[in-house]
């Protein structure tokens, strides 16, 4: 972790399949959660009720809980993933704030309830509809005027100028990945 009371902990990931043919777990390097995370501090973003969708091994998740006193929900459908996910938690002591959730990320917008003031998305590079669940979730009713969605993806896959009628408020390119985030100009 890089920030806030996990700072220096390590996250345990699961090991990449070999034979499957399946790309492995890409969490997200301690580079780009700096970017993201100096983003939403200098916007102010409220840390308060968080949703990581594809969760993987909840780098972007747990750096939330860890620097703030709010608690977050994880979205992910990989067993191995979860398994290290829920290690990850409780080596670092944040279990109790935290909710796993196995299930499709698109699926979050009509399973979950509440209103999360920070989503996470962080969906596999090869997904073309990277930006579908995030989407969902901005029109549902997770979402009010003060939410902050962030969508890390690759520099191919051009950012749309909306999620669910929250306009794109910036983008910062770092080598293949861009980070996107959601939200209206001022946070209350």
């Amino acid at each position: 972790m890089i920030g806030g009371s996990a700072r220096g902990r390590p996250l345990r990931a699961p090991p990449r399949p070999r034979a499957s043919g399946q790309p492995g777990l890409r969490p997200t390097s301690d580079l780009i959660r700096g970017v993201i995370f100096d983003m939403l501090d200098a916007l102010g973003a409220d840390y308060a009720r968080v949703l990581d969708l594809y969760a993987g091994t909840g780098a972007l998740g747990i750096e939330a809980l860890s620097r703030g006193e709010g608690t977050a929900e994880f979205v992910e459908t990989d067993a191995a993933a979860i398994a290290a996910l829920n290690q990850n938690l409780a080596s670092i002591g944040l279990s109790a704030r935290a909710t796993v959730h196995r299930m499709p990320a698109e699926r979050a917008a009509s399973a979950l309830s509440g209103v999360f003031s920070l989503v996470l998305a962080d969906p596999p590079y090869y997904d073309v509809d990277a930006f579908a669940a995030a989407a969902m979730v901005a029109s549902s009713p997770l979402a009010d005027t003060a939410t902050v969605i962030v969508v890390e993806h690759h520099r191919r896959q051009a950012a749309p100028d909306t999620l669910g009628g929250i306009p794109l408020y910036r983008s910062r390119r770092h080598g293949d990945t861009i980070v996107s985030i959601y939200a209206r100009e001022e946070v209350p």
